[in-house]
This record gives structure tokens, sequence and C-alpha cells, in this order.
């Protein structure tokens, strides 16, 4: 066994044996794979191991359409053909108009991705599968390119391939202890010897948290039970001349596939069960759970009533093992926050499908150092502090119940909720407020007009358009109040920050004492990382001259890693997170000044304390920060406080506010204001897949200035041109926004890619972000988007629609 490697995977289920193949793929051989017992012995063995495109955004349909190709060429391989039974389709099922429209949208996101999926209705789905019935069935979605694969044989295959490239795989080998060393590199300890190691991965399956807590930390992810059961052979089968389509049914929570001349039916069944919550025995492996089928009776009835061929057969087998979820239900794929040379591809609940896509994407990241699509839906450090064993296995519950049904705009499910509130939270549930999750903080979404106004779940806009819009209009005329819980805030100090900033930034930021900036971080690739305000506080009472580093609240660990992993050991520079200290009370409006004034001491006046300036003070008696900043266009301030004082904040604002027609306005609200006003949201608009001149932040960039991360490859994209623009595009809709992912076309050519879509109350316009071809960027351009299955006009129109000049936010 190797003493020294480059990288050592640990685990030899899908996860690990994909990471390693791929990280051989990208030119890395000295690495090794280490497995306590026989390559696929956790979960891996037992998958039900369908392979689909389907996936909930354009990231896990690429990285699926990666599996299956990878999985053709591997079928096709005469040195070690893999049993692959490709392009036998798929039909996910639908009872519901809602479900059905949710398919002409998945159809279309798709496209854009170069998949396509054809929805289809309910006697084409009897056609295409004789064993079901259209009762109580509007259709479906099809995709032609669904199939099943042996996994065994898949994961001997990409063991074999990577060996021949060079890897190394350790079987029979147990990991017993991870140590970090000053040089951020790795000794791994196990039963045959240590093995120094550049970089560590983390594959373990169910096993996850046993490698985890080597490193000294936990992963969000639970296990569930999963039963499924193999049929004897079905007359209907034999006779049908051509394989089954795969099934998948949110009606009945169940799925089949055929098995030789039967079917495979697996159950996600409503009474649902947890596994290896209290520890795993060392001893499992290979290894299932007692059948259970008492448990998945009522999913079995539904089942008979779509396909009565099962009612007719007897069973051959019954499979009973756990499968991994996240919080999410997506998997875990790239760095583990807090730790460096340390990453994770762990959760994958439809690991055999998609793993050869999750490998691919990891491997690119750790040779890269980012991969070729915006990864931020798998990664890691999408989830914080808030995350236990408790509230994973809560949302594991509630993914598996809801296996098949996908998430609506604006659906937020119940189960792990208030996980993260501030003092407010109780008070403005009594005032009515609809709450939003941003990184498991509870957030007004918007103030409904009773407790029992909900509603309906549709791509279109929803029963509350006209709500969001008076909470608009009165920020507009009047003043509103916002809280914004959960946003990230680092308090940066030391004689170096601001060199250090100049050096993680694009652009020029102020360094002025009293003043506020906006800037941009660029990935060694030259591509948009992440944007943040820089509030400069001078030195008071509260503390020395310090900044602040403000941005999105789910960049809470990605930033904070970003900002560390670039800190040389000469640089005195210290960076502490206030972000679950303080919360901010956004307060706009054209009356904001005159409420803010009888509220807190001071000369609040334009002259006194203009646009982008940064202040303390107090609110009635609870200390505060505020930052002369605006998301929704109107003059505002962000009304920094700490979460101790904030209910007495929120209480002198509101009586200061009474005068003046302030009322509540929610996360609804500013995003509508937000699209008119051009501003962009982080891993919406703002994503790793484009530079900052094809995002349109032309005006952030100072290409020369001293060395800054990205520059090099910057100007070398530079020489080259854009690939795509990001533009404003007005819809000709007043039915539904464009939601995000949504294809642009023209003709039969996919043109461009939505990434956010609202309505402009303030304008009057169904506004949304694209990035589109560049020679379709110019005000003018037409396309059309195909929302939901309709072809809907669409035109490139000024960015900034509402009060271009920046006045009303400047008064």
């Amino acid at each position: 066994m190797k003493s020294r490697t480059k990288v050592v995977v640990i685990g030899g289920g899908i996860a690990g044996c994909s990471t390693l193949y791929h990280l051989t793929q990208e030119g890395w051989s000295d690495v090794v794979l280490i497995e306590r017992d026989e390559l696929t012995s956790g979960t891996t063995w037992h998958s039900a191991a369908q392979v689909t495109n389907f996936g909930m955004n354009q990231t896990m349909v690429g990285l699926k359409s990666h599996s299956i190709a990878l999985y053709k060429k591997l079928c096709d391989d005469p040195e070690y053909p893999v049993g692959y039974h490709h392009g036998d389709g798929g039909i996910r099922l639908a009872n519901t108009e809602a479900q059905m429209q949710g398919y002409r949208h998945f159809a279309s996101m798709a496209r854009g991705m170069g998949t396509e999926f054809e929805v289809i209705d309910a006697a084409e789905c009897a056609r295409r599968h004789p064993l079901i019935s259209t009762e109580n069935l509007l259709g479906g979605l099809w995709d032609g390119e669904d199939g099943d694969i042996d996994p065994a044989q898949l994961c001997q295959a990409l063991a074999f391939h990577a060996r021949k490239a060079g890897a190394e795989v350790y079987r029979h080998t147990n990991v017993t202890a991870l140590t970090q060393h000053k040089d951020d590199t790795w000794t791994v300890e196990t039963d045959k010897g240590p093995i120094d190691a550049d970089i560590v991965v983390n594959a373990c399956g169910y096993r996850v948290n046993e490698v985890g807590a080597m490193m000294g930390v936990h992963h969000p992810v639970a296990s569930m039970e999963h039963q499924y059961f193999v049929t004897e052979d079905i007359p209907a089968i034999l006779e049908a001349g051509h394989r089954m389509p795969l099934l998948r049914c949110p009606i009945s929570d169940y799925y089949a596939r055929q098995e030789k001349n039967g079917l495979l039916v697996g159950f996600y069944e409503q009474d649902c069960k947890t596994w290896g919550m209290d520890g795993i025995s060392p001893s499992f492996a290979n290894d299932l759970c007692p059948d259970d089928l008492e448990r998945v009776m009522d999913v079995l009835e539904g089942a008979f009533e779509r396909m009565p061929a099962l009612t007719e057969v007897g069973i051959k087998r019954v499979v009973n093992g756990p499968i991994t979820y996240t919080i999410d239900g997506a998997p875990l794929v790239g760095p583990i926050p807090g730790k460096r040379n340390a990453f994770c591809i762990i959760g994958l609940r439809a690991g055999v499908g998609e793993g050869g896509g999750h490998g691919w994407l990891l491997a690119q990241q750790i040779v890269q150092g980012e991969a070729q699509y915006d990864t931020w839906c798998i990664d890691p450090r999408r989830f914080t502090g808030h995350t236990n064993v408790e509230l994973t296995a809560l949302k594991a519950i509630e993914d598996y119940q809801n296996e098949f049904r996908f998430h609506f705009p604006h659906e937020h499910r119940p189960a792990g909720r208030n996980a993260k509130t501030t003092p407010l939270t109780p008070l403005l549930a009594a005032e009515g407020a609809e709450f939003t999750v941003v990184n498991g903080w509870e957030r007004v979404d918007y103030i409904k007009p009773s407790p029992d106004f909900h509603p309906s779940l549709s791509f279109d806009f929803d029963e509350a358009f006209d709500i969001v819009g008076a909470e608009v209009r009165n920020v507009q005329e009047n003043v509103g109040l916002c809280e914004v819980n959960g946003f990230n805030r680092f308090e940066v100090t030391g004689a170096d920050r601001h060199s250090f900033l100049d050096r993680m930034f694009c652009g020029t930021v102020t360094k002025k004492e009293g003043r506020v900036g906006l800037g941009y971080l660029l990935n060694h690739h030259g591509m948009v990382k992440g944007e943040a305000t820089i509030a400069n506080i001078p030195a008071s009472d509260r503390g020395p001259e310090r900044l602040w580093y403000g941005s999105a609240a789910a960049a809470e660990y990605h930033d904070m890693d970003w900002l560390k992993s670039h800190l040389t050991a000469d640089e005195d520079v210290q960076i502490r997170s206030l972000t679950n200290d303080q919360t901010i009370l956004v307060l706009a409006g054209p009356k904001a000044r005159t409420v803010l004034s009888a509220c807190a001491r001071g000369d609040w006046s334009k002259e006194a304390f203009p646009w982008l300036s940064v202040r303390e003070c107090f609110i009635g008696f609870a200390p505060a920060t505020v930052l002369g900043v605006s998301f929704s266009g109107e003059l505002a301030y962000e009304i920094h406080v700490p979460n101790a004082s904030l209910y007495a904040a929120y209480l002198a604002l509101r009586q200061a506010g009474e005068a003046h027609g302030m009322t509540l306005f929610g996360a609804r609200a500013v995003d509508s204001m937000r699209m008119e006003k051009g501003f962009m949201h982080w891993k919406a608009e703002l994503i790793t897949e484009f530079d900052p001149f094809e995002t349109g932040l032309e005006r952030f960039v100072k290409p020369e200035k001293g060395n800054f991360i990205g520059q090099a490859a910057l100007k070398r994209r530079m020489a080259h041109g854009p690939t795509r623009k990001l533009v404003t595009l007005e819809i000709d809709s007043t039915k539904a926004p464009a939601p995000g992912g949504a294809s642009l076309m023209q003709g039969q050519s996919v043109v461009g890619t939505i990434t956010s879509g609202d309505w402009g109350y303030r304008v009057g316009m169904n506004l949304a972000y694209a990035f589109v071809l560049p020679e379709l960027a110019e005000v003018g351009s037409t396309m059309q988007l195909d929302l939901c299955g309709d072809l809907i006009g669409a035109e490139v129109i000024a960015p900034t629609p509402y009060d271009p000049g920046y006045t009303r936010m400047r008064a």
C-alpha cells in the first residue's frame, strides 16, 4: 500500500468510484480509493439503479446527461462492458393540471441543456406503457433516455479504468483516523498503515458521519429505509415485444421498471422510517434491513389500481435497504465547510443514476478549482450551523414522502420550520406574516389578509399578486419596514484589511471612513464568485476602525471559506462573523428619512448622511449601525441591530412610522422592486459560469488595477469576447412570470436561459433577466419564451426600467 498520494477517496460505492475515475480523466493518476469492505457493499449494491435525465435545475440535468453519456460509453466498452438498459424510456405521471404545467416547465428548462422531454396525455402514456390504467390520469413527462444499469458492474468498470490510468484501490482497508497538518495536508490512518495525502474525499454513503467525526465535522445526511420487490414473470411483458418504460408515480408514491420478464416495484410510503440514527453496526456490509411490506400496503394498493397486472403475479424477493438524504434532497458535492483540502460526495439518494455526473463535477472542482457548471445547488456550504441530525431526519422523512412531487414556486414545506428565528418572528407572525425560508431563517414573504389565506400552487401569478403589489405601492408612496434576517455579515479588522480586500475584488471599493461600496469577487478562472457590500466604520466606543463585509444570507460558509483561504501568513487581517448576532431592519420609501429622524438622534439630512454612508447610532435606545443603501430603488436605510435589542428597535420604528403610513413589506415585494432596478441575486444572475462583462458588471471591473484574483484569466476572456450576455426582458404575458431555467427560443433554437422573473408593479411590466447569445443582447431584440409549453413574446429592454437615473434612492 502506498504511503504517499495526492488524493485519498474514502468509500467504494458509486460516489467514490466515480470520483476516482474522473480524477484520472482530469489527468491525476496518483490517486487512491480506500474501501472498508468490497466495492459497492454499502447502498450501491442494492440500488434500483434507474438512470434518468430529469432534474430540478439545469445543473442537475447536465450532470445526469453526463452520467448517461458515460454509462453508454462503458456499456459499449469491449474491455469491461456494463449491463445497461439505455433508452427504455420513462414516464412521470400526473393527475393535476398543476403537475402537468410543472412538467412543461421542466421540458423547457431541459431543452437549454440539450435534453428533450416530451409532455404526453393519458392515452399516450397507456400506449407507451400498456400495463397502466388511465383512470385518474391526465398525462405525464416522457424521458426517452431513461433506463437502468447494473450498479456493481458500473462501479467495477469505473474502478477498472481508474486503475488503468494509474489509480490504486485498496479493499478491506478500514480508515481509523484522519489528521490534518499545519500545511493542510492529511494523514489517513488505516488498519493497514498510514497514507499521507494532499486531499481527502469523504464518499462514505450512510457511514458519512463516522468519517466526518474523524475530521471534526458533521454532515446533514440521514438514511431512510427503502423497500422494493421483484415480481415473477408477467405475461403482458413477455407478449409486448419491447422493454417496458420506467414509471414514476406521484399519485401513488411508487416506481416500477422491468426486471427480466417481471417488474421491480419500489415504494415511498407515508409511514416511512429513518435508519441508523443511533449508530450503525460495524458488521453492516452487503446487508439489508428486515422486510416490512405491511408498511407499504397503502402505496401498494395505489400501485395495484394503476397496474392491475401486479395483482396477478407473485413476489420473487423483497429488498429493504438504507438510502441517504440531505435536508433539501440534493446531494452534498464539493468542499467541506471550514476545512482545507477536504471534499465530500455524499447524500446521493439517487446515487447510481446520477453518480457519474457528481463525480465528474467534483473531480473538476478538486483539480481545476471550479466545475464547468455552477454547482451551488449541490454545494455542501449551502447549509450552515442549524443543520443537525434531528432536523436532517425531519426533512429526509418529508422528502421521502414527496419523492416524485416537485417543489412549486413559493412552496415551503412544513417539516423543520423555525430552525432560525429572531425575537420578531412570533410578533410578525401575529401581524399576519407568511414566511419564506432563507438558509433556515424564517423571513417574511408578505403579509396575509387573513389567517386562512393560502394561495394555490402553480407556475402562474398566484392570489398574493395584489397583496404584494399593495406592499410595493406603499413603499413607493410612503414608507415600509422589512426584516432581513440572516444577512451575511463579517467584521474585518487589522492594518491590512483594505489591501487584502483590494486583492479579492476585481474593482475599486471605497476605503473612506463612513462610506459604503459594492464590489465583486472572481474565481481563478475570471468568473463571478460573489458580491459584497463593504461598509467602512470609524472607530468608536463599539470598536476600532473596521469594515463590514456583507453578502447574501446563503453565502455565510461559502464566503468565509473563500476569504480565509486567500489570507497570507504575513497579513494583519482578522475576520469575525456577526451573521447570527445581528439582524437588518430595512426602512424604505420617500418618508424613510422622516421616520428615521423621529427615532434616532442626529442629522439625517441628505447633506449630512448621503446615499452610501454608514453611521453608528441608537434607534430609540437600541444600538444600531445604519447604511444608506437600497435594494428597492427608493430612499432606504439598512438598520443593523444586535438581536438582543431588535425588539426595542422595531417598536421604536413602528411608533415613529405610525404618522407616515408605514406598513410592513416582505421578500416578494423586495424581489419585484430589485428587478425593476436591475439589481441581481447571488446564484441566480451571479454565477460561476459567466464573467463580470457577460453579467453586465463592467462599471465594477478595473482590469488594469493592481493584482486581484482572476485578473489574468479575465484578461484572456476579454480577448475572446462574451459567450452570453445578461439582459433585461419584458415578457408579453400577464398570466405568469418567467421561471428560472426556462428556455428562450428563436425558431427551433435555444438562444438563452431565464435566471429570474417577476412582475414589476411600479413599471407595469412582466420582467425577466436572462443570459442570451451576444448578438441578441441589443435593446429591441426579440425572441420567444417557452413558458410552461406556451411560446410567449420576449423583448430586450434597457436595464433599470424604474428610475434609471437613481434619483429616488439618492433623494
